[in-house]
C-alpha cells in the first residue's frame, strides 16, 4: 500500500502509523544504518561517514561496538505528544527511555565541557563568566 524512503524519525513514525491503520508498508533506506540524519553510529560507521583515516583500535578504546555516537541529540519530553505517538505505534516497544545523566559541549580549542546541572557545577565551570555563573546557578535552582 505504501513505500517509505528513509529511516529518520518522521519516516519511522509515518510507517508505524500506516501499519497501525492496517496498511502494508515497504520501508527502505539508502544507508547501511538506520536513523537517517539522527542516527546513532558506532565508531566504524562514524569514521566511514566522515571519511576519516583508520578508526582507533579496540586496544585503545575497548570494544568499538560499545560506542554509539548520536548525530543529533534525541531528547523527548516525558509527558509530551511524541511519547504518546511512540506508544500508539508500538515503536516504544523497541526503545529504551533513560534520564539524561549529563550533557557535554565541544568548544573550539578541542576542549569538552560538562554542561552544569547544579549551582555547584555552575560555579566550577570554566566555560562561564562570573555573571553567567551567577545566572546559571539561579536558573538551576529555579528548574529544580
Amino acid at each position: 500500500d505504501a513505500v517509505v524512503l528513509g529511516t529518520g524519525m518522521k519516516e519511522c513514525l509515518l510507517s508505524g502509523l500506516l501499519s497501525c491503520a492496517g496498511k502494508k508498508v515497504l520501508h527502505l533506506d539508502r544507508n547501511n544504518y538506520y536513523g537517517g540524519a539522527s542516527a546513532s553510529l558506532d565508531i566504524h560507521q562514524l569514521f566511514e561517514k566522515f571519511q576519516c583515516s583508520q578508526p582507533p583500535s579496540e586496544a585503545e578504546l575497548g570494544k568499538l561496538r560499545d560506542y554509539a555516537v548520536d548525530m543529533v541529540p534525541k531528547f523527548i519530553m516525558a509527558g509530551g505528544q511524541l511519547v504518546k505517538v511512540l506508544i500508539h505505534t508500538k515503536v516504544a516497544d523497541y526503545m529504551e527511555f533513560k534520564p539524561v545523566d549529563g550533557s557535554y559541549v565541544y568548544r573550539s580549542g578541542g576542549k569538552v565541557h560538562k554542561v552544569p546541572l547544579t549551582p555547584k557545577e555552575a560555579m566550577k565551570s570554566s566555560m562561564l563568566s562570573i555573571q553567567e555563573k551567577a545566572r546559571m546557578s539561579q536558573f538551576t535552582l529555579w528548574v529544580a
